[in-house]
């Protein structure tokens, strides 16, 4: 079993709609023995709270599924309990990176590095740009680009 963990800045926004996304294509995909995955924040700011109504709209409108889903943060027994730590930014990965054991290192990814056309590349944050469906459609386009190299590697 893979265990994957989505980091954003308040896990109310980009690592709340790549859990829901991605929970969703596992399920389709009858993968749920193969692939866990979750969410969580690199900040306390949100912690507790559910993903940003603008988020739950767009899930509502694709039918996913974000109950039971809670802004939590990251902590130091993650880096051993997941295999793949994925950060939606720069900023996330620099705090990922100086959080994380160095014998975990190699479990921390930048989420537009799966796609070489867009390799090093942020996902902006919505809480900022205001451009949420956006967002949305850049994290569900490479999502099972993600499922399929968990899957290989």
């Amino acid at each position: 079993m893979k265990k994957v963990l989505f980091v954003c800045h308040g896990n109310v926004c980009r690592s709340a709609m790549d859990e829901a996304i991605s929970k969703n294509l596992i399920k389709r995909d009858n993968l749920s023995n193969q692939i866990k995955v979750s969410s969580a924040a690199t900040s306390s700011e949100e912690l507790g709270n559910p993903p940003h109504p603008k988020v739950r709209t767009i899930l509502d409108e694709h039918h996913l599924d974000y109950s039971n889903m809670y802004a939590s943060q990251i902590e130091a027994k993650d880096f051993d309990k997941y295999d793949y730590i994925i950060g939606m930014d720069k900023e996330n990965m620099s705090n990922l990176l100086h959080w994380s054991p160095k014998d975990d290192l190699q479990k921390i990814h930048l989420y537009l590095n799966v796609d070489n056309q867009k390799s090093n590349r942020e996902i902006p944050d919505p809480w900022f740009t205001g451009k949420f469906e956006q967002t949305f459609e850049i994290i569900d386009k490479v999502m099972s680009k993600w499922i399929n190299y968990i899957l290989k590697n």
